[in-house]
């Protein structure tokens, strides 16, 4: 039973430490996984899995190992944001991998990619054809930035000369799965009376018969009831 409570209380440590360390190194640690965050996580990781696992480890030497590692990497990230030397030999550099239509071969060697690889990123991108790239760039997180030639892009709005109406808001959530988000409401200067009348419109009497309500961009509520009581 010993045995049991000590590893739920390192497991519970681990955890509780990796939360933190993650949450202090930023989002770019999952947002844009780069080589060198790809590599942080993995140690990060392991360290913590072997402190819980491995009785031999001692719980100090294990968070002091973490806690180290951790903070050489908010160094190192701290230097790339003000040295682009060091942004560069930490990240890399983004490769033009097709540059006005034609493929880069010395690009693909270098990014270690080939044609399928390639093939199978424009399909990513709904891009089904090598005629419709104009341009291409192998950004350094692994993903791939398109630029189509005109003649393949997208129309927008201006392009076709449609009507457009300035957004009133952002949309966000009101309400989530019976519950006001009240930070929403503050954010946009509405009360909780503007929300009840506008419930009623609706014929609700209760905020516990919405599932889901969203303020959407030109000010109007969304809302999308429970479905034992849509009756």
């Amino acid at each position: 039973m010993h045995s049991i409570f000590v590893t739920v209380f390192r497991t519970l440590l681990g955890f509780t430490v990796l939360f933190l360390l993650t949450r202090m190194l930023g989002k770019k640690q999952i947002g844009q996984l780069t080589h060198f965050t790809y590599i942080t996580g993995i140690a990060l990781g392991n360290i913590v899995g072997d402190m819980v696992v491995h009785r031999d480890i001692k719980l100090m030497d294990g968070l002091v190992g973490v806690t180290l590692w951790a903070v050489l990497t908010f160094l190192l990230e701290y230097l790339s944001l003000k040295s682009s030397k060091a942004r560069v030999l930490l990240d890399g550099e983004p490769m033009i991998v097709i540059k006005k239509g034609k493929i880069q071969e010395k690009a693909l060697s270098k990014s270690k990619l080939n044609i399928d690889d390639l093939s199978m990123l424009l399909r990513n991108k709904e891009v089904f054809s090598f005629s419709d790239v104009d341009y291409a760039i192998l950004e350094t997180n692994g993903k791939l930035s398109v630029l189509k030639i005109p003649e393949s892009e997208s129309p927008t709005r201006k392009d076709l000369k449609i009507l457009t109406h300035q957004r009133v808001h952002i949309p966000s959530e009101i309400i989530v799965d019976g519950k006001v988000v009240i930070g929403n409401l503050e954010e946009f200067s509405l009360s909780q009376a503007w929300l009840d009348n506008q419930l009623k419109l609706f014929g609700i009497e209760s905020v516990s018969d919405v599932i889901y309500a969203e303020l959407q961009s030109d000010g109007r509520l969304y809302i999308n009831k429970r479905k034992e009581r849509n009756s």
